[in-house]
């Protein structure tokens, strides 16, 4: 699979994997703890930790787990602003732990 997305290192993807650095950015934005970002998306801390972690025997988030993790800070926030109704994300499925 050389030719897939995320194995790319000279052609990066839209859609490839998030850097450490900006996995922790994301997090300290949001102005959530490892442990409350690992529940977002599902994985545990130690996930979370590594994700985060720089170096080459780190492993690096999926694509597909950073763009969940977006788009529940995102609709955290619409929520918390009153930019979207609470019934209208759980008729989209997107479940939020509570804050």
């Amino acid at each position: 699979m050389a030719n897939h997305p995320n194995r790319s290192k000279s052609n990066p993807s839209p859609a490839g994997n998030p850097r450490a650095a900006e996995i922790l950015r994301a997090r300290e934005a949001a102005g959530l703890t490892q442990t409350e970002a690992g529940e977002l998306v599902h994985s545990a801390l130690k996930s979370w930790q590594n994700w985060e972690a720089d170096g080459p025997e780190n492993r690096r988030m999926h694509p597909s787990t950073w763009e969940l993790f977006n788009i529940k800070v995102r609709a955290r926030k619409l929520l918390a602003e009153g930019g979207i109704a609470a019934d209208l994300v759980k008729r989209l499925g997107i479940y939020l732990p509570p804050s």
